[in-house]
């Protein structure tokens, strides 16, 4: 299992988000408080059960966790291969 660190990215898998990369500000035993930069800003975080999470080793520096900018910077790399991934899949399924 992966350890659960202050800016970790992370991928939901449930909820409305779900499928969706984000990046764990802070937690507990039992929550995360999780933000995208884009949908979810730094200044309106998601409180989210960590169950909820699959954490990935991935762990953004503490600089690029200042501002929504970078933090949308740092998880485009994920989305984009999350993307490529599921065009694929689809295509499979025609």
């Amino acid at each position: 299992m992966v350890e659960v660190k202050r800016g970790a990215v992370a991928v939901s898998l449930a909820g409305h988000d779900k499928g969706d990369f984000q990046i764990i500000l802070d937690h507990d035993r039992t929550y995360a408080m999780v933000c995208d930069g884009k949908h979810r800003p730094l200044e309106k975080v998601k409180k989210k059960k960590l169950i909820h999470l699959k954490v990935t080793n991935t762990i953004v520096s503490e600089e690029n966790l200042k501002s929504n900018k970078s933090i949308k910077k740092c998880l485009g790399p994920f989305i984009k291969a999350a993307d490529r991934k599921n065009l694929f899949t689809k295509g499979a399924e025609l």
